[in-house]
Parts: C-alpha cells; structure tokens; sequence
C-alpha cells in the first residue's frame, strides 16, 4: 500500500531512470525517494519534481495560427514561427480527424508516417508508441519505420553475421560474476559509461552496474577503456570508483585497432585455428585483406597506430595478453552511430573468434557493456515470461524506411535507395503524427530536418511540454505526464514490476495519449474498436492478468492484481532460473545449436552481404576512409572532432527542464568538455560560452575544461532542446547546445542506412557578444 505520513503520501511510480516512491502533498509532489533495495539511484528521478512546471507544460489543446485559418493549405514554412491559439479539445479532434480522413482519401494510407519513438513512458499501458501505432492500423496503416537511431548499423550487420537479433544479443554478454571469475582481461572498445546505465527501458528496480564493475576490477580483471573520452568507464554521477587504463584513441579508428591485433594474432601464431575451422565460415577469405594481400597494404600494428594514434607495441602486446588467457572484448553503441558504423561490430566479433573465447563463461565479446543498464548487467536471470503490452495490431500498409532516414524521405519522395538487400521508395508523405518523441533532439543536421519539417501539409504532435517537435506542429494535443494517470511497470528487460498510481490530477486540460486518440477515432468512426470497451483500468488489470498468466505459465507466481495494485515494487529474481546463452549453446555442440546464418556459423565473411554489391559494406569487415576523420582534408577548416554522447543528467531530451539537467548547465548552455591544451590555443576558459561551427550549423555552449577528453575532441552530449535564435533563418545560430545542428545526416552504408553523428568535425571559438535569453523553459507565442 501507499506509505503515507502526516498529510503526505507517498505512491510508487516507474520510470526509465529508475522506480521511486512519490511523495504529493494534495496536488503539488513534494518529494522524490528512492527505495532502499537500489544501491545507486539516478539523480535524474529527482526532476520529476518539476513535472508540472508552468513555463513548460501545454495547457490546452493549441493549433498553428496559420493552420486554424487555412488547414492544410496554410503556409508550413510558418511552423515555429507563427504563434499558436488555444482551443477546445472538440475543435482540436475535429481538426486532426479532417486532415487524416483528407490524407488517406485523396493520397493513400502510405501518406501518413507515424512518428514515435518508444520511449514516452516505463508504462506498459500509456506507451505512446503502442497507442499511436494501434490507431493509425485500425485507421488503415501508415507507413512506418524500422530499426532504431541508437542500434540501427548493429541491428542491420548482426543477424547476418551471428544469426541472432542485435536486441536479443546484447542480453547474452558476459556475466560480471563469469568475468570476475574467469577473464583476466577486458578490453572496452567505447567503454561502458555508468552515465547511460542510469536508465534501462521500460524500467529499472535496483541500479548494480557500478557495483559489478567494480566488482570485476577488484577480481584483477585489467581493464582498459578504449575512447577518446577516458571516464567513459569507472566514472558516475558519485564521481570515480576504478581507475581502468586508458587508449586515448582518435574517434572512429576502433576498426583500425582491432585489425592491427588482428594481424598481430596470425604474425604471431596466436589466433585459435580449431575454433576458426569448427565455428566460423569464411576465415580463409578475410585472411588475404588482413595481411595485405589484397590492396598491398598489411593491417598490422604499425598502420593501425597511424590511424589511432596508440602506440604499435601497445597493440602487438595486447594481442598476445588477449591471447593468453581468457578475455573480454566489449564494444559500446556509440561506435556504431559513425560511417560505416556495421564495420566496428563485424571486426570485433571477427577478432573474438580469432582468439576463441567466444561461448566460453567470462570470455567473448559483449555488445552494449554501459548502453542502457540491463543490456550488459542483466545476469543470467533473464524474466521467463512476457509482459503484457497495449497490441498494436498489423499495419496494413508495407511501405516503411530505415528510421534515420526521415529527412530524405521528406525532402525526396520517389527516389529509391538501397537498404540490406532491399530496394526501398521513399513515399509522399502528406501527414505526420509524432507521440512520444522527439526528432529535433536526435535526428542528424537540424537545419536540414526544419528544411523537410516544411513538406508536409499536417504536423500532429502529442506531447507533454512545449519540446521543439510540439513548437513546429500545426496541431498540439496536450498529455498527462507518468504522474497524472495509472499504469503497469515492468519489461522483459527487468525482473521487477510495480504498480504505477496516478499522484496528482492531471495538468490543466491535458489528457493520456489514450484518451486523446480514443476522441480522435470516435469522430472517425472506430472508438470502440480502439477501445475494446475498456477504461485506463480495465487495460491496466487486463494486461496485468496477461503477464500473471504468462509468468504462470513459466514457472512464476505473481500476486493478483487487487495485491500488485496496492503494494509497491517487486522482484521476481528467486524464481528465475539463470540460463545458458545461445553462443555458450552454439560452442558446446554447433550441431544441435546452430546459429541462424546460412552456414550455421559465424559468418566471417558472408556471402549474402558480399552479393549485394556494396561499395560502402563488402562482404567481410574491414577498414574504410571517413569523410570525416582528423587528419582529414576537411580537419584544416574544421579540426575537432565532436562527440555527441548521450547526457549525464537526463534521457536523450527527455527532462531537460528539470533542475537535474538545468543546475547543470553552463549560463543555461549545455555544458561542452575540451580539452586545456585546445581551449589555451582558442583562449577560452572555463565557465565561457563558446561558437560550436562548421558549414552545417552552429550552436552556444558552456565550457569545462578536462585531461578526461583526448586532444582534437570535444565532448557535446545530445539533449538540450533545440532552439534557434531566429526560427525564421533556416541556418540559425542555435543559442541551448543541441549538437545536432552540427552533425551530418548520411547513412551508415547502404546496408544499414543508421545514424553517423559521431563522424563530424568542428570548430570552436570564444563567443564574445551578449548572450541570447533562454526561450525553451517557458510557453511559446500564444
């Protein structure tokens, strides 16, 4: 039950970052605690505090002037710019049930692209993806996209080389008590950054990532950090708990590293012939690119430190640590969000063969050490069961893009591009409907998004607080936050569950994406068939009985629901069993449990890729040329490379109206690291606010100085709502810090067709003019 003191209550609640016990005192929340069994909760929970934050928060149903008048004939280059006029909620459903019935009956279904991003709540109910993608089926499709911007490269290459889905691997990494037990090495290519295990989807009951890494160096597993960003391990909000040794290496040369241990595994007679002739397909052929058969050039220690900047001893005695006894090769998502970015992923999995360790406990790769919490930290415990989740339905409609690629899309309906073996036309889309995300936050080159942001005759957005998406919509419908409405906590991601009971009325006139659509559909004729007849509780107890059925089924009891409901978090860890994973399966007998590749190996080279033709991804791993690289011809006008990782005090941008995010910032910029040696040759102190440029875009930041960032880079992280000084310049100064104005929007390859924002080249310089105010905390022109 809810634990309550004198006129205060306090009520469990989930969320990404973490599950907590809100305390509200009538409708105000007053309070943010942690629960006793997390060992090291988020600091980000504690921005739930300012969940109904005035300046930020929408409070009716708002329409772009522009389109009140004229609708879908208005001028869109207007988004942003015009001011919005408050409406009622009957003429604001009336609005978007006319533009959609327009787009499907004069341009087709495929006219509609559904928009959303997964993660507007931990709640199994109100998830906004499900809700949205649910409606548009039942109103006859929409087309749709696939893959993700964090693991789109990773989900494309992996399957043709393991035979296993990305998402389903990276819950089959080694285990902290495998590796404290059995590995004596762990080489971390990206790291595994505690920032990012903060948060874990659909939830997270107890924050461990810290105590098992530490846990493995206390063992003497050595560890090393391969990044330009040296506390991207042994580093968390606590600030550091291990000193792992750090490879300081240029960005985007990892592919280069693990070929020059690689070529010095076969120099030196170190590589696992019987496991590469029992377990792998193609050796044979990668083996002549690798020593310089093929292009004359050998991929030995020596290149590979031109490219890297680590010294060629340092990789030659690497490979021979590695080697002699049982290791660890970790690789982050970051190095899949660069050009080429299937290659880094490819080659690591190529050089755990070389070295045999795969399928043994403690030993192998591990894809996704520090990328979200349970990716990597999960154990053997894996849930057994499903979690019941609002059904989406079929999409009746086919067409679909990889998901990165929205801006092209828009700007270029008809053309055809290749994507993992397949052709793909892009559609005309008429209407955009986007809830629960953010594309002004982590889509690549900004500018250009806000130049396709103009096709389009309808922007529909749901959305809780005025993010940069809400501010370029025609049509803004206003959502309860986790706090305003019931809901299920839990995943097949996380073996606790809570219950999730509304704590405060909901803000102003805003209502659950459920409610919203469930109107919508009502005057398109198919409430009902939305609904099935049931209320926000009626689904919260029926998909609660789904997952007590399926857990039953499996061998584990939950509580009924009337028990679940009025309690708070519980794990069902004692009743799991720890299982084996696919590759420990594989290795033990590869007959019985072979991969899902055409061979039924590990596909060093693989024939599928190689038939398709590609000039940007051949058919075995290796290394190509970036167009931005340092070094590069473009590093003479540009010549600091940007990394734009993910941010320490928020998700993605999700809360950057919190006090965690905002106490941190720099004179309200987002707070960007260099190097001292880089700021002393620009002179630029700590504290100022610096020009972030180059020919794409530019943006403010806040400066700190650090030895934690390599020399040549400098650290932006994603996040800060997006805010252009003049919305009516397509190439404005952006004043908050969103990197993204500055990144380049290509594909990874044609196989993968994935984000490449970490492949970017910058410039920075001391901004010496009067800073312009912060608008995105506060409501925009009404």
């Amino acid at each position: 039950m809810s634990k309550t003191t004198k006129n205060t209550t306090l009520i469990p609640t989930c969320s990404h970052w973490g599950n907590y016990l809100v305390e509200a005192e009538g409708n105000v929340v007053t309070a943010i605690h942690s629960y006793a069994e997390d060992p090291d909760p988020s600091p980000i929970g504690q921005s739930l505090l300012d969940a109904l934050d005035k300046g930020v928060r929408i409070p009716q149903p708002m329409v772009r002037a522009g389109y009140l008048q004229d609708e879908w004939n208005s001028d869109a280059s207007q988004r942003g710019i015009e001011p919005f006029v408050p409406v009622t909620w009957q003429k604001a459903t009336a609005l978007a049930a006319r533009a959609l019935k327009r787009a499907r009956d004069n341009y087709g279904n495929e006219s509609i692209y559904g928009g959303s991003y997964g993660w507007g709540s931990a709640g199994r109910f109100h998830h906004s993806q499900s809700q949205l993608h649910r409606f548009l089926n039942q109103y006859g499709g929409y087309t749709s996209s696939v893959a993700s911007y964090s693991t789109a490269a990773a989900q494309a290459i992996m399957p043709h080389v393991l035979g296993v889905s990305f998402l389903r691997l990276v819950f089959h990494a080694p285990t902290s008590d495998d590796v404290a037990k059995h590995a004596r090495t762990m080489l971390l290519f990206g790291g595994a950054a505690m920032k990012n295990t903060q948060v874990n989807s659909g939830g997270l009951g107890a924050h461990t990532a810290r105590d098992q890494l530490l846990k493995m160096s206390t063992a003497g597993v050595r560890i090393i950090c391969v990044s330009p960003v040296r506390d991207d391990v042994g580093t968390d909000h606590s600030g550091t708990f291990i000193e792992p040794e750090w490879w300081a290496c240029c960005p985007n040369s990892d592919v280069a590293i693990m070929l020059g241990l690689a070529h010095t595994l076969v120099e030196e007679g170190l590589h696992d012939r019987d496991f590469l002739e029992k377990y792998t397909e193609g050796f044979e052929r990668f083996l002549p690119y690798l020593m310089g058969e093929t292009d004359g050039q050998p991929k030995n220690a020596q290149w590979a430190s031109a490219l890297s900047d680590i010294p060629a001893e340092d990789i030659r005695q690497m490979a021979r640590d590695l080697a002699a006894e049982r290791s660890v090769l970790g690789i982050s998502w970051s190095l899949q969000r660069q050009q080429h970015g299937e290659q880094p992923y490819w080659m690591i999995t190529v050089l755990g063969a070389m070295l045999g360790h795969i399928g043994k406990p403690g030993g192998g790769v591990a894809y996704g050490y520090g990328c979200i919490h349970n990716m990597g930290f999960l154990g053997r415990k894996l849930p057994a069961f499903s979690t019941g989740k609002f059904s989406q339905g079929q999409n009746p409609v086919s067409t679909f893009i990889p998901v990165a690629r929205i801006s092209d899309m828009l700007l270029n309906p008809g053309a055809v591009i290749d994507f993992n073996g397949q052709r793909v036309t892009y559609p005309d889309i008429k209407l955009v409907y986007w809830a629960g995300g953010n594309p002004f936050h982590h889509h690549q080159d900004l500018n250009r998004l806000r130049k396709a942001w103009q096709r389009p005759e309808t922007i529909i957005v749901n959305e809780q607080v005025w993010t940069a998406t809400a501010r370029q919509a025609d049509i803004v419908f206003p959502c309860t936050t986790t706090l305003e409405r019931n809901d299920l906590g839990g995943s097949s991601y996380d073996h606790w569950l809570s219950p999730m009971r509304k704590v405060v009325e909901p803000y102003a006139q805003s209502r659950s994406d459920f409610e919203v659509f469930s109107c919508i559909a009502g005057q398109l004729g198919f409430e009902e068939k939305f609904t099935e007849g049931r209320s926000e509780m009626e689904w919260i107890r029926f998909l609660y009985d789904q997952t007590r059925s399926d857990a039953a089924d499996n061998g584990v009891s939950l509580p009924a629901f009337d028990d679940f409901w009025a309690g708070q978090q519980f794990s069902v860890e004692d009743q799991l069993a720890e299982v084996d994973f696919p590759l420990e399966k594989f290795r033990h007998d590869p007959v019985a449990h072979p991969l899902d590749t055409p061979s039924g190996k590990i596909e060093i080279f693989s024939e599928t890729i190689d038939g398709f033709g590609y000039d940007d991804c051949r058919g075995h791993a290796m290394w190509f040329e970036k167009d931005e690289f340092p070094g590069g011809a473009r590093s003479a006008e540009f010549p600091l490379h940007l990394v734009s990782n993910q941010p320490r005090t928020r998700l993605h941008s999700q809360l950057d109206h919190g006090r965690t995010s905002r106490n941190a910032k720099v004179k309200g910029r987002e707070l960007m690291r260099m190097n001292p040696s880089d700021a002393a040759a620009r002179n630029i102190k700590a504290g100022d606010v610096v020009r972030v440029f180059n020919d794409r875009g530019a943006c403010l930041a806040g400066v700190a100085l650090s030895d934690n960032i390599r020399p040549g880079v400098i650290e932006l992280p994603t996040g800060s709502w997006y805010e252009p000084l003049d919305a009516s310049d397509p190439n404005s100064l952006e004043t908050h810090g969103n990197p993204n104005v500055l990144t380049r929007d290509i594909g990874t390859s044609k196989l993968g067709q994935g984000p490449t924002a970490h492949s970017c080249l910058v410039e920075v310089e001391l901004f010496d003019q009067p800073l312009p105010e912060i608008r995105s905390f506060r409501q925009p022109g009404v």
